[in-house]
């Protein structure tokens, strides 16, 4: 086992445009541990769902599936989940996923292909949820400048960032840490980042809520 001075199985999540995967990126390089990415450019139904989400929405969801049992069929072979790592993605988000943008029918069928595959991640030593208020979401979505999420509207953003509400609030498979993004750099500055380190490394056990203001004078 890898001795650390943080938990050892970290994983950001928050609805698109929050930052979860350059926080993920950052914190894998600065703790020099392995990196496990949602691949959202690979899926091919992507671009077409985000124009024509009532015709795409199933085969984007299932694709996301299929390629989340792949990824931890790779790991549990490599025993990559007994290493220190870092990901950008709970496996519970595929079902969160659907639920906002499945019809009931295509949801059964969804859940049908769900309960048929092996899903068994471990539970993470921490969740670092990341929150933002729609708006700054959607500004975000816009700077990255990714081409087929330059569609993604307000209303769709809302329903993800309230469907990550309510997954949360009953969320109790692991410690969580929760963040508001919405006036802290966790990106490129090395203020907050740094106490958002030093915090990780401290954190007690249970439900958290990460305030720099508070914190930075305690480290």
């Amino acid at each position: 086992m890898i001795k650390v001075n943080h938990p050892e199985y970290i994983v950001v999540e928050g609805p698109i445009g929050v930052g979860k995967t350059t926080l993920a990126q950052r914190l894998a390089a600065t703790l020099k541990t392995d990196l496990l990415l949602e691949q959202a450019a690979d899926n091919p139904f992507l671009p077409q769902f985000y124009q024509h989400p009532e015709t795409s929405a199933l085969p984007t969801q299932l694709h996301f599936l299929f390629q989340r049992a792949r990824q931890i069929e790779s790991l549990r072979q490599t025993d990559m989940f007994r290493q220190a790592r870092i990901a950008d993605f709970l496996i519970q988000k595929d079902r969160l996923f659907a639920q906002v943008t499945l019809t009931d029918a295509e949801l059964e069928l969804y859940y049908q292909v769900y309960n048929h595959l092996t899903l068994e991640a471990p539970a993470p030593d921490l969740v670092i949820y990341l929150q933002a208020p729609v708006d700054t979401l959607l500004s975000r979505v816009q700077e990255r400048g990714i081409d087929y999420e330059r569609s993604i509207n307000e209303s769709y953003l809302k329903r993800v960032a309230d469907a990550y509400i309510e997954f949360f609030y009953h969320y109790d498979e692991a410690p969580l840490l929760i963040v508001n993004t919405e006036d802290i750099n966790l990106a490129s500055g090395s203020e907050d980042f740094n106490l958002l380190l030093n915090y990780i490394r401290e954190l007690p056990p249970g439900r958290r809520f990460f305030n720099p203001q508070s914190l930075e004078h305690h480290f």
